[in-house]
Parts: C-alpha cells; sequence; structure tokens
C-alpha cells in the first residue's frame, strides 16, 4: 500500500483553518539575568552546632571529620542565630529570587510561565510553585508548575520553563529553586527519636545517614529569567540544550525523607505508620545511605549519562571552556575529575567554577547560585561554551546542561 497524501490544498494551507493557531517555529532560548538570594550572615564551621542544634543534647561525633571532607568552610541558614528561631521558609527564598530579579528590571507583566523546584516544600499540597506565585502578587495569572525530587528538581524547573519558551507558548518565562534544609536539620526535630533511645538506655544519638547531612546541607534560593530574544548590552547564556536522565530503573533508594528503606529494600512510607512511631523514628528527616552515594555517584550522574551525551552531541573537551559543576561535597572533586576522564571529556580543573566551600551545598538552589555568582564574577567571553553538570543520589537522577555566552 502506498503512503497516504493529504489533498494539496489540505497540505498548503492546513495552517490557515479558521480558529485554528498557527504553529509556532522552535525559538531559541536565553538566560537573561539570574538572581540569588542567601538568607542572614554567613555561619562558619564552628558557628554551625550552636545554631542548629545538638541532638540529644549531645555533641555530634562525626561533625569535624564530615566538615574536614566536605571542604564546604561556611553556608547560610534561615535561622536567626541568636533566637534559633526561622526567619524565612522555603516559599519566601524563592519568591526573594524572584523578587531579584523584578529589581533587576524584568516586569512581573511580561512573565507566562513560572516553574519552581525544591527538594523539602513546606507543605504536602498545594504545590510549591503555586505558594510562591501567592508571595508575589504582582506576577498576574500565568503557568505555574511545581518540581519535585532532589537536586535536579531545580533543573527540571528550568526545563520546563525552558520548553515554555522554545515551543512559543511565552516569550518569558522565570524558574527558581529553593531550599531550607535547616527546617528539618535542627537538633529539636529528632527529640522525639533521641528521648526514645534514653527510655531504651540507650545512648541519645542519631544514626549516621541522618547525622551526615546536618553538616552537608544548607539554605538558599536562585532564579532565572529565560527569554526568546537576549538582552542587548549585557551578557546572555544562550540554552543548547538540557537533558536530564533518571537510573531509577537500576538503582534503589541513596536519599530519602518521608519514609525509610527496610532490610528487604522495600520502601515504607510515613503514611503506612501511626504519627508516633513516626516520630520515633525520624521519618521525615533527611536520610543517606552514604556506602550507596560513594560508590555508585560517579558512575551514575557522570560516566553513563556523559558517554550517551557524549554521542548524541558529539561533546568535545576542548570546545568547552568553563564547567560549573554542582558537586556535595569537596570529597567528590577528584572523583568527578576522574569520571570526566573515564567517559572521555577530561575538563581541565582550571575551567571549573563552583562556589561550594563558601556557599554551602543548597541542592537544588545550587546551580542557580552558582550561575549568578559566575555570571557577576568570571571573565566570560563572547561564544565561550558552558557545560554544567547537576547529580542527584535521591534514586540516581542527573542533568547536564550546554550553554553559550552571548553579547547581544
Amino acid at each position: 500500500m502506498g503512503r497516504c497524501r493529504l489533498p494539496e490544498n489540505a497540505r498548503t494551507h492546513h495552517n490557515n483553518i479558521e480558529g485554528e493557531p498557527e504553529l509556532h517555529k522552535p525559538s531559541d532560548v536565553y538566560i537573561k539575568r539570574a538572581a540569588a538570594f542567601l538568607p542572614n550572615p554567613p555561619v562558619s564551621n564552628e558557628q554551625m552546632e550552636a545554631v542548629l542544634g545538638m541532638t540529644g543534647d549531645t555533641p555530634s561525633r562525626v561533625r569535624k571529620m564530615i566538615l574536614r571532607s566536605n571542604a564546604i568552610t561556611s553556608r547560610y541558614y534561615a535561622i536567626d542565630p541568636h533566637t534559633r528561631h526561622a526567619t524565612h521558609s522555603n516559599t519566601e527564598l524563592a519568591a526573594l529570587a524572584v523578587r531579584g530579579l523584578l529589581e533587576q528590571g524584568l516586569r512581573a507583566d511580561e512573565i507566562g510561565s513560572l516553574a519552581c523546584g525544591t527538594s523539602y516544600p513546606d507543605q504536602i499540597l498545594p504545590g510549591h510553585a503555586v505558594m510562591v506565585h501567592g508571595l508575589l502578587p504582582q506576577i498576574p495569572p500565568c503557568e505555574v508548575v511545581s518540581t519535585a525530587g532532589v537536586c535536579v528538581a531545580g533543573m527540571a524547573a528550568m526545563k520546563q520553563a525552558e520548553r515554555a519558551v522554545r515551543t512559543g507558548e511565552c516569550r518569558e518565562a522565570v524558574a527558581a529553586a529553593s531550599e531550607t534544609a535547616s527546617a528539618v536539620l535542627r537538633g529539636e526535630r529528632f527529640r522525639c527519636e533521641t528521648d526514645n533511645l534514653r527510655l531504651q538506655d540507650a545512648k541519645p544519638e542519631i544514626a549516621f545517614e541522618k547525622d551526615f547531612l546536618r553538616w552537608m546541607l544548607s539554605d538558599g534560593a536562585g532564579a532565572v529569567q529565560l527569554g526568546s530574544e537576549p538582552l542587548v548590552g549585557q551578557l546572555n547564556f544562550k540554552i543548547h540544550w538540557i537533558d536530564l536522565l533518571s537510573y531509577a530503573n537500576e538503582m534503589p533508594v541513596c536519599m530519602y525523607a518521608g519514609g525509610e528503606v527496610g532490610q528487604g529494600g522495600e520502601w515504607l512510607s510515613w503514611k503506612d505508620v501511626d504519627a508516633d512511631e513516626c516520630a520515633k523514628r525520624s521519618l521525615m528527616a533527611v536520610k543517606q545511605d552514604v556506602k550507596l552515594l560513594n560508590e555508585n555517584i560517579v558512575a551514575y550522574t557522570v560516566e553513563k549519562p556523559l558517554r550517551r551525551l557524549i554521542a548524541k552531541y558529539g561533546l568535545q573537551a576542548d570546545k568547552i571552556d568553563w564547567f560549573l559543576p554542582h558537586y556535595s561535597s569537596g570529597f567528590f572533586r577528584s572523583k568527578l575529575a576522574d569520571g570526566l576522564a573515564a567517559a572521555g571529556l577530561p575538563i581541565a580543573e582550571e575551567k571549573w567554577f563552583t562556589n561550594l566551600h563558601y556557599k554551602g551545598n543548597t541542592g537544588s538552589a545550587a546551580i542557580y547560585i552558582i550561575l549568578e555568582e559566575f555570571m557577576r564574577r568570571a571573565d566570560i567571553q563572547n561564544g565561550q561554551k558552558i557545560l554544567c553538570y547537576i547529580p542527584e543520589s535521591g534514586r540516581f537522577s542527573t542533568c547536564f546542561m550546554l550553554l553559550e555566552a552571548v553579547y547581544a
């Protein structure tokens, strides 16, 4: 049988049917502005435990070891260091980052899409992004999308905003990501668990997979304005592509909150136990299987996906001028370099830009906070290519994004 063919007049005039919208050509997409918000003064390593509070009224035995390993020297918390009361919610941090774009000149009535990602929103429902929109009444009714996950949640939001512009659904979109890790890392959050341990005549120490993250994660937010036309007279980043990959079909849960992994690897949700048991086991706390992380993070977020992307896009190390990695700890820097080389993309470390050691590990917001500082501080030349890398150990996902510097 031959192919079914449309009549000539239908093929010629099918876009002109009355009431049918014109098809849009895919548009270029530019990061036009970036903003970041970090709450309160920076907190040093020596101040951390006083600000977060001790668990079980006992100093952590692993804090110094973890801080030596992660190479973070300061970070930010949405906690008043004197009263220890929260100063900002997750929603407020995201809204403040978006306001930073408005202060730079973005008009609220230009925004056609708002996408917000986070690891741990302030509420289970409604969605995080509509709560952010609720704090920004100057933004008119528009498409609003929430993305969930861990670190890649922020890039899922950026890809949503990028697609909205690229498909022509809107000319200007905003993506944001925010974290208030401190809200679930404070010593008080573990009081029920440590009190229960005392009743059992056990040491009031929380498990390593919980204590580990108390010295790793911190608070912050970032936002970017995406548009179909670059801003004239200043630096823009043209987005060539954003590629997200999940390996959850191959890998078990590694970083999680709202449940726990059973002895047989099964998932137990907070909804499956009563409130008392949930509190005693700190099921709502953020936890990490550190052994699983160390053994698999490079293979599943660098080597396997990068080989695929090199084949897909023809990536070459000598064509990459800057590398913006979000890695959770200085411990992984050399391992990341080895993983890039093993995948066939050995990017020299003098091309790397990160602010982990003085702005902390802000999860899904980290790449936004890196981009904002990079746009302000780095000596970026027109036409230079920037490769961004964002891993996630939740169930092992990764994201790479290729940008090009454009001075319009």
